[in-house]
C-alpha cells in the first residue's frame, strides 16, 4: 500500500503544473520551517525545565532568600532564576543602594533596615517584568507554527483549485471530455491538497502541545514569583508597611 501510495503521489507530481510545482516548494518550505521550530521549541522547554528543577531544588532546600544570590551560583536558562535574580537585584538595591555582591555584602545586609511598602512595589515590579520577558521568550516564533497550520490547506487548496482550472481549460480547447484525458490533471491538482495537509497536521499537534506546555511553564513562573515576593516581604518588608500594602 506504501509503494502504490508513494507511486501516486510521484504520478501527481509530475502530472502537476508549474504553478502547482512552485506551490508545492513553498509548502516544503513551510514544513521546514515549522519542523525547525517544533524541534527547537521542545529542545528549549527540555533545557529550562531541567535547569528550573535544579534551580527549584537548591532554592526550597534553603529558605533564606538571599542565599543563591549571594553565592552567585548560575542556573542559565532557568526562567525561574532569571526571575529571582531580577527581584534580588532590585531589593539589594532599595536595601543597600546596590546590587553588588562582596566580602561585605552579608554584614550590609544584617544591619540594613527593612524597606517600605513602596520599596517591595518595586521589587514586585521588577519580578512581574521578568516573568513577562520570559513569557515573550517562550512564545517567540511560535507564530511561525500558527501560520503554517492556518495557512498551508489554503495554500494547497489554492494550488488544487488552479490545477482543476487549467485541467478542464485544457479539455476544452481539446475537445476531449473523457475521464482518461481529465485523470492526469486532475491528479497533479490534487497532490497540492495532500501535501499542505501532510504539512499542516503535524505542525498543528506540534503547536497544540507547544501551547499547553507553554502556558503551564508561564504559570509555574508567575507561582514562583508570588512565593518569592511572599518570602521577601516576610523577611525585609517592615512590618507596619506589609500590612499597609496588603490592605491597599
Amino acid at each position: 500500500m506504501y509503494i502504490l501510495a508513494s507511486n501516486g503521489l510521484l504520478y501527481a507530481f509530475t502530472e502537476s503544473t508549474v504553478e502547482g510545482k512552485i506551490i508545492l516548494a513553498v509548502l516544503f518550505v513551510a514544513s521546514i520551517f515549522s519542523w525547525t521550530v517544533m524541534v527547537s521549541k521542545m529542545r528549549f522547554l527540555s533545557y529550562c525545565k531541567k535547569q528550573s528543577r535544579r534551580f527549584l531544588t537548591i532554592f526550597h532546600r534553603d529558605r533564606a532568600p538571599l542565599r543563591i544570590y549571594e553565592s552567585e551560583v548560575d542556573f542559565d536558562g532557568s526562567p525561574f532564576y532569571d526571575i529571582y535574580m531580577a527581584g534580588c537585584r532590585e531589593l539589594c538595591f532599595q536595601m543597600l543602594g546596590s546590587t553588588e555582591v562582596d566580602e561585605t555584602f552579608r554584614a550590609r545586609l544584617d544591619t540594613a533596615p527593612r524597606i517600605s511598602a513602596a520599596q517591595m512595589q518595586a521589587v514586585t515590579v521588577a519580578m512581574e517584568r521578568a516573568v513577562g520577558e520570559s513569557s515573550l521568550r517562550f512564545e517567540s516564533q511560535m507564530y511561525v507554527l500558527s501560520t503554517v497550520v492556518a495557512g498551508a490547506p489554503f495554500i494547497g487548496l489554492l494550488g488544487t483549485v488552479w490545477g482543476i482550472m487549467d485541467a478542464f481549460g485544457g479539455i476544452a480547447r481539446a475537445g476531449n471530455a473523457n475521464f482518461t484525458a481529465m485523470a492526469p490533471g486532475i491528479a497533479g491538482s490534487l497532490i497540492t491538497t495532500v501535501v499542505a495537509l501532510i504539512v499542516a497536521i503535524p505542525a498543528m499537534f506540534g503547536y497544540n502541545y507547544l501551547v499547553v506546555s507553554i502556558r503551564s511553564f508561564v504559570l509555574q513562573t508567575e507561582n514562583f514569583a508570588a512565593e518569592l515576593a511572599s518570602e521577601i516581604e516576610h523577611r525585609y518588608v517592615e512590618l507596619g508597611a506589609a500590612a499597609r500594602h496588603r490592605s491597599l
